[in-house]
């Protein structure tokens, strides 16, 4: 089956990411963070057999660190994040992919091995959710697209887990829910994670 992942990610500028990080630690410092994650998601998903496609929130960046074979760049677009997301899917999808996924760079407890598990669940499942510990989820997948999953959620919230679920059953979809894990959004989420700055 063709599995397609989705990596949203952020040109790393200063002032411009982590922001909540920021306010506590400072743009340099979280500008060092941001950069360690993105190296960290890039490390885990080059392993990966599938199809990597990195949709930039800004410009495609033409020379980075994601500059390598099997990954292709593109622009994400619309007005909301779950716009963003569901264009993104569509896209793939109408390009043939049967399973689609998407992760950020938030995630430094995230593994290649959750990944391959991911995928491998949407064998049996029409939905695979990776949930954070703050309500959110760090990876969704789909089989087919849902263009429900990306609508009437209070996205950067702790309810998006708990309200992709319930679109799920009242669509009645199967799901499979991977480990949960912490992302890296907060000071305290640092020490959560193992990062020393």
């Amino acid at each position: 089956m063709r599995t397609a992942l989705i990596i949203f990610v952020r040109h790393p500028e200063l002032g411009k990411v982590k922001t909540r990080l920021a306010k506590v630690i400072g743009d340099n410092k979280a500008l060092y963070v941001y950069n360690l994650l993105l190296d960290h998601t890039r490390q885990i998903t080059i392993p990966l057999n599938c199809r990597k496609f990195i949709y930039y929130t800004d410009q495609v960046i033409e020379h980075d660190i994601w500059t390598l074979p099997g990954y292709t760049k593109r622009q994400q677009f619309g007005e909301d994040l779950g716009a963003r997301m569901s264009n993104a899917f569509k896209e793939l999808f109408d390009q043939g992919f049967e399973r689609v996924m998407i992760i950020g760079s938030d995630c430094y407890q995230l593994q290649t091995d959750i990944l391959e598990k991911a995928i491998a669940a949407l064998t049996g499942n029409d939905i695979v959710i990776g949930p954070t510990f703050d309500g959110g989820y760090y990876l969704l997948g789909a089989n087919r697209y849902v263009p429900e999953l990306f609508t009437d959620k209070a996205w950067s919230t702790d309810q998006v887990t708990n309200q992709t679920i319930a679109t799920v059953n009242r669509l009645e979809l199967t799901y499979n829910l991977l480990l949960k894990l912490h992302d890296v959004d907060e000071a305290a989420d640092l020490n959560l994670n193992g990062i020393q700055i």
